[in-house]
């Protein structure tokens, strides 16, 4: 199976927070950010895998600024890290003035997706091949993340 690089199957999306997103503070819910960052990530590893995929997990989602009525949302997403049927998709959802055009990161999520062969079953996914530094730094970090969920599980399980 040939490998694919991360740029094959980026994806970039934008939105424009409105007053039914947001909770009575004028900020977004953070339902609505999930599943815009659920989507995202699942079109980016259906870019990837050219399957049907299902979200395995969320592995981790951290709101680090608020988003207001009225700011513009941009998610860009990639996958990071893939194994043999599973792929970590990393997202990052950026606050934008409309009107500075000023970007600040809001939220990062990471998430594991599983492919689906047409017997609904998980199937091979092709390799990621990372090229620059960027790319490599976050698939290097995407196996520590993916080593220490097989090692927490391992401990739980015993």
């Amino acid at each position: 199976m040939e490998g694919k690089k991360p740029s094959d199957s980026a994806v970039e999306s934008r939105y424009l927070l409105m007053p039914h997103q947001a909770n009575p503070y004028g900020t977004a819910f953070g339902g609505v950010i999930i599943a815009w960052i659920d989507m995202i990530a699942s079109m980016t590893a259906q870019r990837h895998s050219g399957k049907e995929v299902v979200t395995a997990s969320v592995d981790s989602l951290s709101f680090k600024e608020p988003i207001r009525v009225g700011d513009h949302v941009v998610l860009k997403a990639s996958v990071n890290y893939v194994g043999h049927t599973s792929m970590e998709v990393g997202v990052r959802v950026i606050r934008e003035d409309p009107y500075s055009t000023e970007q600040i990161i809001a939220t990062t999520a990471h998430l594991t997706f599983v492919a689906l062969g047409k017997d609904k079953h998980p199937c091979p996914v092709a390799p990621i091949l990372p090229e620059t530094a960027d790319e490599k730094r976050r698939y290097e970090n995407a196996k520590l993340r993916v080593q220490a969920r097989k090692d927490l599980l391992r401990k739980i399980n015993r």
